[in-house]
């Protein structure tokens, strides 16, 4: 099946399991979605991000999307049941946060979690504490700001820096040495987050696992591309063009030409 999968976030996080998903299926076409005119969405109450996934869903699948991966943990946490009870006949894939396998690696018994407000509040991150961390210690931090900054194509300046230590040097203090990316934004400054661990930290991304839970969902489905050819990608914005499309080269090394994309 030809059609594409649909991805989208609050903004350029995403594109993290964009990078994962081609790697794992190129010759998938992908529609990806940027919601940048109202990002970020961690601040914002349920009902609205609700809204705001309803609305993009809805355009993923007026362009055929056969699959719509919700690359955004906030949203995954407060829409993604909703998304699956208004499109009972859609795949939707989501974002979990990545307690399971931290819990499962630490040595110390001591795990950092890096998310949003809305994913820690959301009853989804509850469940997986519940299940997943006996016996384990999870330190929690929201790193105001980190996500603006990695919009902002920052993802090594000294603000970057700054917010992320904040977060990691208490956690490190406390023998943290497994730290969880609980937003898809924040797998860009990994670097940056093992530099500060002094190589002490394990860094867990869950845009892999995702990218294999969307393959598997796929082929239960019947819904995978035949061919092995490479796909393409079209990207939209609901922010500015130029920006976007410099991010696109800083972030993934690639000279994309996105679309615009305006709400009513």
């Amino acid at each position: 099946m030809s059609a594409p999968i649909g991805i989208f976030d609050s903004g350029i996080g995403g594109l993290s399991v964009l990078r994962a998903m081609r790697a794992l299926m190129p010759e998938e076409a992908l529609l990806y979605v940027a919601d940048q005119a109202r990002v970020p969405y961690g601040p914002r109450p349920m009902a609205q991000i609700q809204a705001f996934s309803e609305q993009i869903t809805r355009f993923l699948l007026a362009n055929q999307a056969k699959m719509v991966v919700v690359a955004c943990n906030t949203a995954s946490a407060a829409a993604l049941h909703y998304l699956r009870t208004t499109f009972p006949a859609v795949p939707f894939v989501g974002m979990e946060p990545a307690v399971k396998p931290a819990a499962e690696q630490t040595l110390s018994g001591v795990v950092g979690v890096l998310a949003t407000p809305a994913t820690f509040q959301g009853a989804l991150y509850a469940s997986v504490l519940e299940r997943f961390t006996g016996g384990v210690t999870v330190l929690q931090d929201t790193c105001p700001g980190l996500v603006g900054q990695i919009e902002a194509g920052d993802v090594n300046g000294p603000e970057t820096r700054r917010i992320l230590e904040k977060a990691l040097l208490p956690m490190l203090a406390e023998g943290v040495d497994t730290v969880v990316m609980g937003c898809t934004h924040y797998p860009f400054v990994i670097p940056l987050i093992e530099q500060i661990g002094g190589g002490q930290l394990r860094v867990i991304d869950p845009a892999p696992a995702v990218a294999k839970q969307a393959k598997r969902v796929l082929e239960s489905r019947g819904l995978k591309v035949g061919v092995k050819e490479k796909a393409g990608v079209q990207y939209y914005t609901s922010g500015p063009l130029k920006a976007f499309n410099s991010l696109l080269y800083d972030l993934l090394g690639e000279n994309g030409q996105a679309r615009s994309l305006s709400w009513d």
